[in-house]
């Protein structure tokens, strides 16, 4: 069986276990934190970044959640999410590319580090002026989802994909971290709404990181 290395609030880990579950792959979980990581997580990966699938049997690691991804549609057959024409299939990963990325970096990545890092790891209240700006420019990123989902059925085209996964993977850290303001992005909620009712995105609402516990609306598939 696939071994998944991961940490809970890792929004590319989080990508990987939607895509896993839409395609019904078996994997168990293993956690490893960013700031406590084990010496043989490093080995497995030395940059030192989750998620990390292994397959002893196999003889298989895989690492980076794009290049994780891409393996498991070349090998599963079930459930495409890199699919259609040349044209589409490269939306897909344009998209993927700007949740992973510009997504991350401007709206998750840091809200991880105010409201997580700084109180687990460093003891230090959150930057609220870091806060607002990462709010500022998630408004930003959600007006253009509203745009998207405007104009097509979802995302990347008319079926589902990994750009949807993706987005919906950096939106449930952000939205748990308290960090998401959805007024004025019905289109976007909407779609958000959906995605919280499928069975692979269930897990990850019952999930609490201790003492840094989500918004009341967290875990409600119309919240």
């Amino acid at each position: 069986m696939w071994r998944l290395y991961q940490f809970p609030l890792c929004p590319f880990s989080r990508k990987i276990r939607l895509l896993l579950g839409e395609k019904n792959v078996a994997y168990e979980m293993v956690r490893e934190d960013p700031w406590s990581a084990s010496d043989y997580f490093w080995n497995l990966n030395p940059a030192g970044r989750t998620p990390v699938m292994v397959h002893q049997e196999r003889d298989t690691v895989l690492c980076d959640s794009r290049a994780i991804a891409e393996y498991f549609e070349e090998t599963v057959d079930k459930a495409p999410m890199i699919n259609g024409t040349a044209a589409n299939r490269a939306e897909i990963r344009r998209l993927v590319a700007l949740f992973d990325e510009n997504f991350y970096n401007d709206v998750t990545a840091p809200l991880l580090n105010e409201r997580m890092k700084k109180r687990i790891v460093l003891n230090q209240p959150p930057d609220s002026r870091v806060l607002r700006e990462a709010m500022k420019l998630g408004h930003g990123h959600l007006d253009y989802m509203d745009w998207l989902i405007d104009n097509r059925p979802w995302l990347a085209g008319s079926t589902m994909s990994l750009a949807d996964l993706a987005a919906a993977a950096q939106i449930s850290v952000a939205d748990y971290l308290g960090g998401i303001d959805w007024a004025g992005h019905e289109q976007t909620r909407g779609w958000y709404s959906v995605f919280k009712s499928r069975p692979s995105f269930r897990p990850l609402l019952t999930e609490r990181m201790g003492v840094i516990q989500p918004p009341a609306h967290y875990a409600k598939v119309d919240g």
